[in-house]
């Protein structure tokens, strides 16, 4: 790629796709085309075949999907599955038909076995059951990296693939009900925070900049109570200036899971398209080629009990945090192996605890 290449950002306003935007600007690519669901419907194959032909993108970033947390992955199942294969299977087909030099598509570390080794090597990719509440988006991003590698083989395009483990960052979802962990409990903190301190003109601000399930903060504090504690934010007294708050978080507490921060998944994903090529990911000289995809993350974890006490810490909660062991954990530990892309000259720099510090401040702001 050079700084004219004309680079299309699918998802460009994403928690990824913008980190990717920003990033791809600071180092100087100027020309770069987006287009939001409004200007373009992904799973519009028509719409997207005549996006390709009047653009004419050089450089295609997949980082455009239907995501969620394990509640919302559970929940809304077909469409999770129905909506991914969509918006994958006409971008990249597009991208073949209409001469694309690269392709990255973004994928996720769920595509892993329920009971993979730990940490999560990309061979062990398709060796035993998936985890069941995640499955449906799983296989959308399965089948995602066998046409990437289906069509290199076929076509000798060259569309590479990327799991990012659990990603959180400026721009990230905090809407209660859909949002993955980590942003989900920033958010939970922050209110419980404003909820302990009696400040309502906070918590009301906070509602009218993301309303939870339409409740915005011109509601009455009778209405804000209980959406709060729908969502497991619980006020437990109001006789004094600092009233009592709990926090009601889903599970033991006990799973471990690996975050890398957003920006950097964005620097992981640019060196890739400039340093690595298809011909770079899998072992040429075997009968097979299979596992083509680079796991991109920290290879260290933190428990969802220490996770969430860390941001309790920094936002400066004082409440009770109340795990709630009857409901679902999840998949105990999704650790990745990033020795491959460590071997192709990439390593993180942003530990988790700086980088709850920035995702708190960003939020604030």
């Amino acid at each position: 790629m050079n700084n004219n290449s004309k680079i299309y950002i699918a998802g460009h306003k994403g928690l990824v796709g913008s980190a990717l935007w920003k990033t791809l600007q600071n180092k100087g690519y100027a020309n770069l085309v987006g287009r939001s669901i409004n200007e373009l419907n992904l799973m519009d194959a028509v719409a997207v075949d005549r996006f390709f032909e009047e653009e004419k993108p050089e450089y295609v970033i997949l980082a455009a999907a239907k995501v969620g947390g394990i509640v919302a992955n559970n929940t809304y199942r077909g469409q999770f599955i129905y909506e991914n294969l969509m918006i994958q299977n006409n971008v990249i087909h597009s991208a073949y038909v209409h001469g694309v030099k690269k392709l990255l598509f973004l994928g996720s570390t769920c595509i892993y076995p329920k009971e993979a080794p730990q940490p999560m090597p990309e061979n062990c990719l398709l060796t035993s059951p998936l985890e069941y509440t995640n499955e449906p988006y799983a296989i959308a991003k399965i089948a995602g990296i066998k046409m990437c590698e289906s069509y290199n083989l076929q076509y000798g395009t060259n569309f590479i693939s990327v799991m990012p483990t659990n990603l959180y960052g400026p721009n990230d979802n905090f809407d209660l009900e859909k949002s993955h962990v980590l942003p989900a409990l920033v958010r939970k903190n922050h209110l419980g925070k404003c909820l302990q301190n009696n400040d309502w003109t906070a918590l009301r601000a906070d509602l009218n900049k993301n309303p939870i399930e339409g409740i915005n903060g011109s509601r009455s504090e009778d209405e804000i109570l209980k959406i709060l504690d729908k969502y497991g934010i619980r006020l437990m007294s109001d006789h004094s200036t600092h009233s009592r708050v709990s926090i009601e978080i889903w599970g033991t507490g006990k799973p471990m899971r690996e975050f890398l921060w957003s920006e950097e998944m964005a620097a992981a994903c640019v060196y890739v398209m400039e340093n690595v090529d298809f011909k770079d990911t899998y072992d040429s000289t075997g009968k097979e080629v299979r596992n083509t995809h680079i796991n991109i993350g920290t290879g260290k974890e933190i428990s969802i009990k220490d996770l969430a006490e860390t941001i309790k810490a920094k936002v400066g909660f004082e409440g009770d945090l109340v795990f709630n062991a009857d409901k679902p954990d999840g998949t105990m530990r999704k650790l990745t192996d990033p020795s491959k892309i460590h071997e192709l000259g990439w390593h993180h720099q942003i530990d988790i605890e700086e980088g709850i510090e920035k995702m708190y401040q960003w939020y604030k702001k």
